[in-house]
This record gives C-alpha cells, structure tokens and sequence, in this order.
C-alpha cells in the first residue's frame, strides 16, 4: 500500500517501514562515524523501541559492543493498517546488528507485566547468562500493576492552574493554554504510572532470579528543565512521578549496594510523549532554533551516544553533587536559557518563523513516525507486514 501520514494534534496514525528503516540507519550510521569507548556488554533495555531508548539500544551495541535484549509494547501490522513505528525501528535494528555479528532479541510485550518479567529473565539465562547493564526507558500513559489496578497518569499542575503561551499543533499558532491542577488521586495515579515503583520492580526481579552481574549499573531517563516550564514539568505531575523516580535510584543502591542505579537528566527532544504536553512544543521549536545556532543541538542518537563517550569512564558515570547525570548541560546553559527566554519574550504568529524552528520541530516529529526522509519514494506501494 502506499502509506501516508495521518497526522492529528500530536499523534500519528500510521508509520513508514522503510522510513522507520532509514531512522535506524541514520542512528547506526551516527555511532560508527563518531566513536567507542569500554562500556557495558550485556544489556537490557525496557523500553527499547523509540526515542531514548532505541538511541541507547544503538549506542551501547555499536559504541561498547554490546549484545540486547530490548523489551518493546507495539502493534504489528493487520495488513489493512500498517505496525507502530518502533515495530519497524525494532526489525531494522534486529537485522542489521545480527548482521553486524551482535545478538540483538526483542520481548514484545507489557513490560509492567509479572509475565514478560518472568519471560525476559529466562530470555537471559538462555543468551548471555547475567545483563551488566538495565537501561530503563518506558513511556506509557497507563500502567496495570500488580494488584490488577489500572492506573493512568496526567499533565497537570500541582497546586494552582498555569497559562502561558503554547503551539497548537493542529494549526500551528500560538494560543494560550491552561492547565489546570490535578487532584490528590490524578498525582498518585501519575506516580504510579510514570514513577520508579516498576523499576524497582524490575531490579527486584532480576536480582531475585541471580541475573543480573556483580556490580551491575542500571540507569532511568528523566528531565527537569528551565524554569518556564516547572509549573506543567518539573513542579507538575509529571515531575512528581520523577521526583519518585529519582528517589527509587537511592532505593535500589541502599537495597543492593552492588547495583549502581542512576538517574540520567536528559534534554527536551520532541518525542511522542514531549508532544503531548501544552506549552513544551513551542519552548522546543525556540531552543532548537537557539541550540542549533550555537552548535549544541543534539537528537536522541547524539545526546546518548555523548552519555556513553563523555559521561560513563571505567565503569562510571559523572554526576553533579545531587548524584545525576547531567545530559541537560547544554540546553541549560545560561548563555542558551538567557536567548530561549528573550525568544520566548518577542514571539507571536508573526515572527514564529523567524525566532523558532518550527521546520526541525516537525521534521523530528515525522521521522519518529518514518516520514520525510530523503531517499525514500513516499508515492510508492510498500510492504508493510
């Protein structure tokens, strides 16, 4: 069939096999032109088919060498719709890294699940005995725990309601949007979803069954931000289920002194999480615009690859004096946060072309889903089983 975008607000309806394809490629190609370093060689990723994750499943297997099992929760194609985007992603990745000569085997399923937990352990044993590294990087709207309670999380406030100026995505103006505050059960809901209790979960389960190695590192992606946005993000629900988070890292280091846990703050990207959260679209089309000008941008491929090259030595990664890893360095530099607000100041439906990159934001937004790639003939039918 030939396949084409079906775009509504932040969602996409559909994805293009071989533009999922050239992403992959794009991303391995990235990591072999830009170095390697001695990092961990048994890896576990949950979460492992988009964004953060698949950069990190590309960087630790061509940047350290490393064999994965990635652990993913998408939809194959019916043959009348086409498969999610990271199904593709995770075929292209699988393909060209056994290629490559590194294992590389895929659990397709909910990883918040005792079932898929249990299914991955054995997945272990059988391919490389003990994981040394657990890369933890899910990005789910609802969560089913293990007492059978379904739980959805939200993005609202906590406290008071907040109104800045937001990009609608549908028309691609600039509006005001509100959000309002959550109440007592929308926050805990949004901790239970979003927080760290299942990766705990997880490190309980692997430990339990003596699979995960000796002085294993295990590692969780978050985001704080710039002031502008810590009522919706940092301050909101999200941020408490990261604060949760945060707090899980010291839990599993004081539970298991010879796990290292971490929590790696990373910079704003659009992802399809990011997409979803009013106010944070514009405030990433200007610093992307600001970003790209100084020389510092990064995708998810760059900024993970640079974790692994600059920020992880002799088996350690770089904190701050709180214990993170700050990823977001760049973004929030004075000199970049100072430019950002001045942007952020000035800009309106006139001059959003002129102080935002409202063309990167979209192209970074079509290639999650396989589009505008060069090379690829979208007017063409394609296989898309």
């Amino acid at each position: 069939m030939i396949v084409e975008p079906k775009v509504r607000g932040f969602l996409c309806g559909t994805a293009h096999p071989l533009g999922c394809e050239k992403n992959v490629q794009n991303q391995i190609a990235y990591v072999k032109a830009n170095g390697t370093c001695e990092g961990p060689k048994k890896v576990l990723v949950i979460g492992a088919s988009t964004g953060y994750g698949l950069a990190s499943r590309i960087t630790v297997t061509y940047a350290c060498g490393a064999d994965t099992i990635g652990i993913m929760f998408e939809k194959e194609s019916n043959g009348r719709r086409t498969a999610t985007p990271g199904y593709y992603n995770t075929r292209a990745f699988e393909a060209q890294a056994e290629a490559d000569g590194h294992i590389a085997k895929t659990i397709n399923g909910d990883a918040f699940s005792a079932e898929i937990k249990a299914e991955t352990i054995s997945l272990i044993r059988e391919t490389f005995g003990q994981a040394d590294m657990v890369i933890y990087s899910l990005a789910s709207p609802r969560r089913t725990a293990p007492d059978g309670v379904t739980y959805t999380s939200v993005l609202k406030t906590v406290g008071e309601s907040f109104t800045e100026k937001s990009l609608n995505l549908r028309t691609n103006e600039i509006e005001e949007a509100s959000i309002l505050p959550a109440a007592e059960e929308e926050i805990a809901a949004t901790v239970k979803v979003m927080g760290g209790e299942d990766w705990m979960l997880w490190i309980d389960a692997l430990k339990e069954a003596d699979v995960l190695a000796p002085n294993a590192v295990t590692l969780a992606y978050s985001y704080i931000g710039p002031e502008l946005t810590y009522p919706v993000y940092n301050n909101g629900t999200i941020g408490m289920a990261k604060k949760h988070l945060t707090q899980t890292a010291e839990q599993i280091r004081s539970k298991y002194p010879d796990v290292t846990a971490l929590i790696s703050v990373n910079k704003a990207l659009v992802t399809q999480a990011s997409a979803a959260i009013p106010i944070v679209p514009l405030y990433i089309s200007i610093m992307y615009k600001v970003m790209k000008e100084a020389g510092l941008h990064e995708g998810c491929i760059e900024q993970i690859h640079r974790l692994f090259m600059e920020k992880y030595q002799n088996g350690s990664f770089q904190t701050d004096a709180s214990g993170l890893i700050r990823m977001d360095d760049w973004e929030l530099r004075e000199d970049i946060q100072k430019r950002i607000m001045e942007s952020w100041k000035q800009v309106n439906n006139d001059n959003l072309h002129a102080l935002t990159d409202i063309d990167g934001y979209w192209d970074d937004f079509y290639h999650m889903f396989g589009f505008r790639f060069d090379g690829i003939d979208y007017t063409a039918d394609v296989e898309i089983l």
